[in-house]
């Protein structure tokens, strides 16, 4: 192992947040070092054993569009893999996979493993050293020190981490890891904008001790689809889970103890995800639902334990068991472990930069749970983003990020360091302005380009996409190109108007009625069009118009959201701007008018401001 001195880019955990930046520090250049209590426990799925859904698919193929771990190490560990909103529009599917554990965990060291540029440090880190207003790196808990340009924070739910479960309170990150208290309080000594935020997970039972006979069973998809754009196949068999739901008598059991249950009882006075409620939340907001689905989902192959997707709690030991057991095909079920709450520390996100810095303390970065956010998704994209910009600022570069328009990874952290959080925050497609055109599918041709600009991405990636680009530009020549009569396109099968209108191939592609293999009569080379592309021209043709007229409002918008807004701009020297709009925006310091256009507050006519105002000195546009 490399001497504990003098890094570029040090990374604070070894999460999904954490494996992320490591990996985007080192494939883009820098020497790094990755810095966990535990290295076993590296690419750990700390709650539940799945990776992707709603929003949440996107961000992993983005991620993978930028050659990061978590869609190939969500291939490598998946063990059901389901297309979600399948019978919904291509912008809104989510691909999703639950995953062994062992597999996934295994998957993430090994892709690590692969990087040269990374040192493993077993450690606490306990303070940061910090040098004219600039972090220079970290002491750990034994007195060693680490120094670095940069560092990023990636510290989930550890930062000053309690457990809650009933009456019971627990310093811990997660369940049987201490919590980072001395890095927590160093962090509140520095000032800051520190909050508290809670999650939580439920019990496991043991798999053997429930009756499956009982329950309906989901299946993997029968062509399942993976993550990544560089798997060809998928190694581990496909699994079905379980599905039953709470009863009268669950409802009945909550309700009489919930003045036992840590949230209810004023033991917990921060907010938990309101997308990923507990059990104890559902029957209190929902009181006339009858019952809420249970997903039990087997934590791996060879994995003893299920995951029972839906019953998050924090009530005592024995009101988990009587619950648990009210419920059909739970009720001889053995709890090898009991849920519970836990409350952790997080920074304001609107004191970081788009880059992920925080504007206060330049050289530190933060990604995942510290910025407000819940999921491995969220984390994963944070980490990359905070990995690469930290690792350029090591190497003399200015940092880089993606736009709302570009990217959901864009929109998660415009949202974060415009808005900040009240609550976990989650992602979902509605989320995005622009989701048409940043569709799952498609995430490697719109990112893949940029990720080789910043040094992000592989040889094999890079190979494999430039092959992939020619095939889709000769695919999408063909579908626009190439035209056919109404009677043409009734020999074909296709019925159309007979109004002697020649209409492209890709004009009929976007018809409901139609297959691709339909236009194979029309075209020698149709049939050798793989079927990697056709899900991305179908969505391409389904919103053809759709997506020319975003195009245009895109460009219309970019033409002044686009104007940057200088480091030093004094908002106090725009003329009728409100003392309250004044005191938010130099507190946010937005980069150009299109972010200052999201903060809550800012109107048109004081956007028109900000924007005479600008105009009146040199304008700088992005490139």
């Amino acid at each position: 192992m490399k001497s504990c001195v003098d890094y570029d880019v040090i990374v604070v955990g070894g999460g999904h947040a954490g494996t992320e930046a490591a990996a985007a520090a080192a494939r883009s250049g820098a020497q790094t070092a990755l810095i966990t209590h535990k290295a076993a426990s590296i690419g750990e799925m700390s709650c539940n054993p799945a990776i992707g859904g709603l929003g949440k698919g996107h961000l992993v193929r983005e991620i993978d569009a930028l050659d990061g771990l978590m869609g190939r190490a969500a291939d490598r560990g998946g063990i059901q893999f389901r297309m979600l909103n399948r019978s919904k529009g291509p912008a809104v599917r989510g691909p999703r996979t639950q995953a062994d554990r062992f597999h996934y965990r295994t998957a993430v060291q090994d892709l690590l493993a692969e990087l040269e540029d990374i040192s493993l440090i077993e450690a606490e880190v306990a303070d940061l050293i910090v040098s004219n207003g600039h972090v220079m790196g970290v002491v750990l808990s034994d007195g060693r020190e680490v120094s670095a340009t940069s560092v990023v924070l990636t510290t989930g739910t550890f930062l000053r981490g309690v457990i809650h479960r009933g009456t019971e309170r627990i310093p811990a990150g997660r369940y049987g890891d201490q919590a980072a208290t001395a890095l927590g309080e160093r962090l509140e000594a520095l000032a800051l904008p520190l909050g508290r935020l809670k999650t939580g997970t439920p019990a496991r039972l043991v798999k053997t001790s429930i009756d499956w006979s009982r329950l309906e069973t989901q299946e993997a998809d029968e062509a399942p689809v993976p993550f990544s754009f560089l798997t060809e196949t998928l190694p581990l068999p496909q699994i079905a889970c379980g599905i039953t739901a709470t009863t009268a008598e669950t409802h009945r059991i909550i309700a009489d103890n919930l003045h036992q249950s840590a949230v209810y009882s004023g033991a917990i006075g921060s907010k938990g995800p309101r997308y990923c409620p507990s059990i104890e939340d559902k029957i209190v907001r929902f009181p006339d639902r009858s019952s809420h689905q249970i997903f039990l989902e087997p934590e791996g192959l060879d994995e003893p334990w299920v995951y029972p997707n839906g019953i998050s709690t924090s009530l005592p030991d024995q009101v988990q068991e009587a619950l648990i057991r009210s419920i059909p095909g739970l009720e001889g079920a053995e709890i090898a472990r009991y849920g519970y709450a836990i409350e952790y520390d997080y920074v304001d996100p609107r004191a970081l930069s788009h880059s992920l810095e925080l504007r206060a303390l330049p050289g530190l970065f933060l990604a995942g749970q510290i910025n407000g956010t819940t999921g491995y998704e969220e984390a994963g994209a944070q980490g990359l983003i905070a990995g690469l910009n930290a690792s350029r600022r090591a190497r003399g570069l200015s940092p880089v990020w993606l736009e709302r328009r570009e990217a959901y990874i864009g929109v998660l952290i415009d949202d974060l360091v415009t808005h900040g959080v009240t609550e976990p925050y989650r992602m979902f497609t509605s989320r995005a302005e622009y989701r048409l055109s940043l569709r799952a599918d498609n995430a490697d041709l719109r990112l893949t380009p940029r990720g080789q600009t910043w040094d992000l991405v592989g040889p094999a990636r890079r190979e494999m996409f430039h092959m992939k680009q020619e095939r889709v530009a000769r695919a999408r020549s063909i579908l626009t190109e190439t035209s056919v009569t109404p009677q043409e396109a009734e020999e074909a099968g296709i019925s159309v108007n007979k109004d002697g209108r020649r209409r492209r191939l890709l004009d009929l592609l976007a018809l409901p009625i139609v297959e691709f293999e339909q236009l194979s009569s029309l075209h020698p080379d149709i049939p050798s069009i793989g079927a990697d592309l056709r899900p991305i021209l179908e969505a391409d043709a389904l919103y053809s118009g759709y997506l020319d007229r975003q195009e245009a409002e895109i460009v219309a918008l970019k033409k002044e959201e686009d104007t940057v807004i200088p480091a030093d701009f004094r908002y106090d020297l725009v003329p009728g701007l409100s003392a309250e709009l004044r005191e938010k925006l130099d507190r946010i310091r937005p980069h150009h008018l299109g972010q200052a256009a999201r903060i809550e507050g800012v109107t048109p006519a004081a956007l028109a401001l900000l924007l005479v105002t600008l105009k009146g000195r040199p304008a700088t546009r992005y490139g």
